[in-house]
């Protein structure tokens, strides 16, 4: 009787409690906090250089930009003006002059540029003898030096005894004081900008053809496609994200000229662009409003209007290349 009393209590009794969770180590949470936090500790030097370097400098600029800050006037530095420096801006002809000599000279450094070396790169995707070799080669005149690049054109673009002139000579053709004119200098300029940057933009153009199925172009070879044919239709629309990427930096590099420009010149003070600032840059002139006339608020209004001019256009760039894809 005891014995099945005890045996009912026994089976009645509670269940035991489940043991309490281990409480979390040390190790545990420093490895958590490891993987939330080590992410943004790796990426904090770039953010700090670029907001020391980059972001500091540009904000700095903009509020230099509303104050009438000369350094050949004390006292200047604090007054501010508002706006006064961008209406003077829209009132300057030599400003209006530096945005055309920029747009112009970019246009003819931009689209030959782009195109030769998407014609290069097609050629050095071809299977040949010396391949990587050549592919180095086209590389070198991007590390060059732009002194000494920029020094070497002006002795060949010189007017008298230029090797330009003496090879246009051949064929009739005057001597052409490249240095004087406006289309002139334009050319010498963006012949210059284009010997530079055309082999970097074939390798990123040579990068993206290879990542380009193979069996695209065997398929339209089995159809009769000639390699024209293969190249217009299959290489092109591939390398689409590509030519985009490259026309917006080569475009920006454009409308940021500055070493190009200053070193053509000949003249006593190479800011001015020229004797007639036939190819004064807007990098140019905003440069001779700092240093040469130590115009430090105009110069900076300068300096904020090509960087909104750098936004328009990459903006107007980008639209295009996404109303190009939206009508495909």
């Amino acid at each position: 009787m005891a014995a099945s009393t005890a045996a009912a209590r026994g089976a009645r009794a509670p269940a035991p409690a489940p043991a309490p969770a281990p409480a979390r180590t040390a190790g545990h949470r420093w490895h958590r906090l490891d993987r939330t936090v080590s992410p943004y500790l790796y990426l904090s030097p770039f953010f700090l250089v670029f907001g020391v370097f980059g972001l500091f400098p540009m904000l700095y600029t903009g509020y230099v930009s509303f104050t009438a800050w000369r350094a050949d006037r004390p006292g200047s530095q604090g007054r501010w003006v508002g706006f006064e420096n961008y209406r003077r801006l829209l009132d300057d002809p030599f400003f209006w002059n530096a945005v055309k000599n920029t747009l112009g000279i970019g246009v003819l450094a931009t689209l030959p540029q782009l195109l030769l070396a998407l014609g290069l790169a097609h050629l050095l995707n071809y299977r040949m003898r010396g391949r990587t070799l050549l592919r180095l080669g086209v590389l070198l005149p991007n590390v060059t030096s732009v002194a000494a690049v920029t020094l070497i054109f002006v002795q060949l673009f010189g007017r008298d005894f230029g090797l330009v002139n003496w090879f246009l000579s051949l064929f009739g053709v005057d001597h052409v004081d490249w240095q004087a004119g406006t289309l002139s200098s334009w050319s010498a300029i963006a012949a210059i900008v284009t010997w530079r940057w055309t082999g970097y933009n074939a390798l990123l153009y040579l990068a993206a053809m290879q990542s380009v199925p193979f069996e695209l172009y065997e398929a339209a070879a089995l159809d009769g496609a000639s390699r024209w044919r293969q190249f217009r239709s299959i290489t092109v629309p591939m390398l689409r994200p590509t030519i985009l990427f490259t026309v917006i930096v080569s475009t920006i590099g454009a409308l940021q000229l500055f070493g190009e420009p200053m070193l053509f010149s000949q003249q006593q003070d190479p800011t001015t662009g020229g004797s007639q600032h036939q190819f004064q840059t807007l990098a140019l002139y905003s440069y001779n409003q700092f240093w040469g006339r130590f115009k430090y608020g105009y110069g900076a209004a300068v300096s904020w209007a090509m960087f909104l001019l750098i936004v328009l256009v990459a903006a107007v760039n980008f639209l295009a290349a996404r109303r190009m894809r939206g009508a495909e």
